[in-house]
């Protein structure tokens, strides 16, 4: 699996680095793609004892041969100048979609199993210009490549972000766009292919189709049209189709309520397996706030998995040593688990 570092300046080197410490038997086998001298940087910073060497890959399938306590690194982009922690670059910016790019071809190409993405910064990737500063994200660039790879215009590869952890999963119906902008863009369409994709994705990783709970747009779900009628002319509409098509989908539900009915309980019991939000907001306020140290970001709709922590950059402790890596080790531990590689055993050392 590879995994790529995010920006130079945030805190995602450290995490990579922190994470081959503190999780050796689901890095076994994963290696970073990326820049040697940045991640020996970034090894100094997490200081264990034994420390982990750094050492420089030269193909992929390398990595399966690295010997425990060693982080294997692929040089996938130009040796890159020391940035100052903490600070947006253009540059740094540049070096973190190379590294994306790299990854997600190589992704395609059936060359990894999936890919892990540390943060990107946004304003840094836009301040490194073309092609990087036409996509807002990760999720965006994936796709995009992803519609090249497979030769089909881009809204042909539709795709969605989902955010989980161990009790809640959530599927966006809009990603990065303005509130104003994400309610004009309900529609029967958006939804229903939501639904769709959602199925699709969640039906192999349990063994059977998901139970699907969608929240509705307004407050208490629209009150039967007193607060808006997107759940009666839209919603309602859309979860009779799905329903036909054989989806096990419910709502839509109030959308105060609903998030604490899918909650995992501590019997492991569940409502259901996960929630439809409607906009960015809606849905990742209530994964981020059961711990947004075990979130994971999942996208979902694109012919590779790839996974992330549910973070950000976190500029202002960058460099600092103290970033914490419980997130990305979940997002190792889900691709992993979505592909169907189980955890090595730790070696003896």
């Amino acid at each position: 699996m590879a995994i790529t570092p995010g920006d130079p300046c945030g805190i995602g080197p450290e995490i990579v680095a922190r994470a081959w410490c503190e999780a050796p038997e689901l890095t076994q086998g994963c290696f970073v793609a990326g820049d040697v001298g940045l991640m020996r940087r970034a090894m100094a910073l997490v200081q264990t004892t034994p420390a982990f060497p750094v050492c420089e890959i030269e193909r992929a399938a390398e990595a399966l041969q690295v010997p425990p306590g060693c982080l294997p690194v692929l040089q996938v982009v130009p040796e890159a100048p020391v940035l100052p922690w903490g600070q947006i670059d253009g540059r740094a910016g540049q070096l973190a979609g190379e590294a994306v790019l790299w990854a997600t071809r190589a992704a395609l190409r059936g060359e990894v199993a999936a890919l892990v993405t540390a943060p990107l910064h946004k304003e840094a990737l836009h301040a490194a210009g073309a092609p990087y500063n036409q996509y807002p994200g990760h999720t965006e660039l994936l796709q995009a490549e992803a519609a090249r790879h497979t030769g089909v215009a881009l809204s042909q590869m539709p795709v969605r972000m989902m955010l989980a952890n161990d009790e809640l999963r959530v599927v966006l119906v809009s990603i990065h766009m303005a509130l104003r902008e994400a309610l004009e863009a309900i529609s029967f369409d958006g939804v229903l292919q939501t639904l769709r994709i959602t199925d699709a994705s969640l039906t192999p990783v349990l063994g059977r189709r998901p139970r699907i709970a969608v929240a509705g747009v307004n407050p208490h779900a629209g009150e039967g049209g007193l607060f808006g009628q997107e759940e009666i002319e839209i919603l309602q509409p859309c979860l009779a189709t799905a329903q036909k098509e054989g989806l096990d989908v419910h709502g839509p539900f109030a959308p105060d309520t609903v998030f604490m009915r899918a909650r995992k309980q501590a019997d492991g019991r569940q409502a259901f397996d996960v929630v439809i939000a409607m906009y960015h907001d809606q849905g990742l306020i209530p994964v981020k706030y059961l711990g947004v140290e075990m979130g994971v970001n999942v996208t979902l709709g694109l012919p590779l998995v790839r996974t992330s922590p549910d973070h950000g950059t976190a500029m202002d402790i960058a460099g600092q040593g103290v970033a914490d890596a419980r997130s990305l080790i979940q997002a190792i531990a889900m691709a992993r688990g979505m592909v169907g590689l189980a955890p090595k055993q730790p070696a003896a050392v």
